[in-house]
């Protein structure tokens, strides 16, 4: 049985619902982003109230309407596009990336994650940006111009900026962060 998720943004993601799925009982399932088809036939009402009771625990849900799941596969795509701009160092122009995936007009598919969100996707895309510029800070050693070049900033300057703006924190903050945690843990393995 195939049941489409919503919220699902991240690998994160797919190995909490693995971890949940198993606890109820459905062995192996088969989890992506944004779906997950369970092995098993004839699943009843309540054993789909059980499913979303535990979606919504961990902030997931079940979709139902055609607009929620094209939201779901933008978020996704939103995700994708993001690591492909890190992985091959070339920006990204995400409305036409997402407009062609979805073989859909931009604006058209803005509208539909506007009503659904009640945020706007381009505000969705730089908040997403702001956690994978977040992540990299305190996990790696890269610099912030570095990951301003990776996820096609215009500078430095501008995603700082924007991290700011977003976050309230400038980036030395995060890097502060990872030079705490190089400390704890090198502390930890003197001990």
């Amino acid at each position: 049985m195939l049941l489409l998720i919503k919220g699902m943004v991240c690998n994160r993601c797919v190995y909490v619902l693995e971890q949940e799925f198993n606890n109820l009982g459905f062995m192996e399932p088969d989890i992506q982003l944004g779906r997950v088809v369970l092995k098993t036939s004839g699943i009843q009402t309540s054993d789909l109230t059980i499913i979303r009771s535990m979606l919504i625990k961990n902030g997931f849900d079940l979709l139902y309407s055609r607009n929620q799941i094209i939201v779901e596969k933008i978020k996704v795509l939103v995700e994708n596009g993001i690591n492909i701009q890190l992985t091959t160092n070339t920006a990204l122009k995400f409305s036409a990336y997402i407009s062609d995936k979805l073989n859909k007009n931009y604006d058209t598919l803005s509208a539909i994650f506007s009503s659904i969100e009640g945020n706007t996707l381009e505000k969705h895309i730089i908040l997403q940006k702001i956690e994978k510029v977040k992540e990299l800070l305190v996990y790696t050693d890269q610099s912030l111009s570095d990951i301003a070049f990776a996820l096609g900033y215009s500078s430095p300057s501008h995603l700082s900026n924007q991290l700011k703006k977003y976050t309230g924190f400038t980036s030395s903050y995060y890097k502060q962060i990872r030079q705490d945690k190089i400390i704890i843990q090198k502390q930890a393995s003197k001990n």
